[in-house]
């Protein structure tokens, strides 16, 4: 049996009100990976929530960035467009307009960028060892999920295994930037 103060887990309501504390991680890390569908809120324009992070420079060595995005040529993206009563031309347009605001960041931090084809599902944010998460639904933008904070711990599944799947998104992806 497991104690479970050894799973540390923290719910936020909605990303809004977890959104200076990762932000505040964000600063501190060496390594930041993103789980979006266009990321533009998140990490494509210049007020989103963890832009500023990306060109800071950490004792000369550049933070390390991971951003995978819906492919905006995908059945899944156009799905998702019909889930949030958006037209997929136009959500396809904001996850182009992400890649180019990264694809800017190239010479200023270590950033890798992918397109995925898989329905959105999860919304992911890792800082280092904490991961922020929160989900996609019909009807219901990822910003707007509860958002959960899990961090690594030696026994806990739940950041081992959202890592892991970040992983195979990434493998099963195509790199744009």
């Amino acid at each position: 049996m497991f104690d479970l103060a050894a799973f540390p887990e923290v719910v936020y309501a909605t990303q809004k009100s977890a959104a200076e504390e990762i932000q505040q991680q964000a600063r501190e890390a060496q390594e930041l990976d993103v789980l979006a569908v266009r990321g533009l809120g998140l990490i494509g324009l210049n007020e989103s929530l963890l832009r500023t992070s990306l060109l800071r420079e950490q004792g000369g060595k550049s933070l390390r960035v991971r951003v995978a995005l819906v492919d905006p040529d995908s059945p899944a993206l156009t799905r998702r467009a019909a889930e949030i009563g958006e037209f997929a031309e136009s959500l396809a347009g904001g996850v182009r307009l992400a890649e180019a605001r990264l694809r800017e960041l190239a010479d200023s931090c270590d950033i890798a960028v992918w397109r995925y084809r898989m329905l959105p599902t999860w919304r992911l944010i890792r800082t280092d060892s904490t991961l922020f998460i929160g989900a996609f639904d019909a009807g219901w933008e990822g910003h707007e999920s509860a958002t959960y904070k899990v961090m690594e711990t030696p026994h806990g599944p739940l950041f081992r295994g959202f890592r892991r799947m970040f992983e195979a998104v990434v493998e099963g992806a195509q790199r744009t930037v």
